[in-house]
């Protein structure tokens, strides 16, 4: 069964596809969602209980926040490779879907190796520990066969990929470690992040600085720590100095 416009504006109730912000479709039987292409302001998706193999267009709700996809056919990890541009997505209900079954524990770390930016996975809170042991034991997901060249990059041009944040945050992450006198992070325990490309490369370099900085706060001891805390608060003097000496402009 296909998820038409139709359906969609009876079950939210609104006026047009922009609007829709909550969507609980559970138990229709789905198996092409093709419609969340032209949905893109949706924040809470319900899609228990249907047929559902492929997450793709998904991909296209840059504000979603909660996804819900118990009980469908969705039969590899690979997919989960659409749901990694997704910068605000928190909450993630995957269970009881073919590709959930093997490995349990696999499995979990494999889903938060690439979607770090998950509070919940299957309603149980993840935890920090999870996260770092992730990093180390989950599975990078790829692209499924078959998917175009551009969708691998999380639509960024060929040479948007060379200037990939990555790279960025790797290079401030072991320059800070340098100077804590730390040895430098190997690339191949540093984890890939993605960010919505509508944000701009600016945002995208900000973003991945800071979860670089978050990753490196995790190997830290008490005495480094207290330097980074001393650090971030002169920092945020002088910020708010310059703040209350920039004029303010009548309107």
């Amino acid at each position: 069964m296909k998820l038409t416009r139709k359906l969609v504006l009876a079950r939210a109730k609104s006026s047009d596809l922009d609007s829709v912000r909550k969507l609980n479709c559970w138990g229709c039987n789905l198996t092409d969602i093709s419609i969340f292409s032209e949905i893109p302001n949706i924040e809470v998706l319900t899609l228990s209980a249907n047929n559902i193999s492929s997450l793709e267009h998904i991909g296209n709700c840059q504000n979603l926040t909660e996804l819900y996809l118990r009980r469908n056919n969705i039969q590899n990890l690979s997919e989960l490779s659409y749901l990694k541009c997704l910068a605000h997505l928190r909450v993630l209900w995957l269970a009881e879907n073919p590709c959930c079954d093997d490995d349990p524990v696999k499995y979990r770390l494999t889903v938060l190796r690439n979607l770090p930016g998950l509070h919940k996975l299957d309603n149980q809170v993840v935890t920090e520990e999870e996260l770092a042991l992730a990093l180390q034991d989950g599975d990078e997901v790829l692209c499924p066969s078959g998917t175009a060249s551009a969708n691998s990059t999380n639509g960024l041009t060929e040479a948007d990929s060379e200037n990939d944040p990555l790279n960025y945050s790797m290079e401030e992450t072991n320059k800070i470690r340098a100077q804590l006198g730390m040895k430098p992070l190997p690339r191949d325990k540093f984890p890939s992040f993605s960010s919505p490309r509508e944000h701009g490369a600016t945002s995208r370099r900000k973003s991945h600085t800071l979860e670089a900085v978050l990753l490196l706060l995790k190997d830290l001891d008490m005495e480094e720590l207290k330097i980074v805390h001393t650090a971030t608060e002169n920092k945020l003097r002088v910020r708010a100095r310059h703040k209350e000496k920039t004029p303010v402009v009548e309107q």
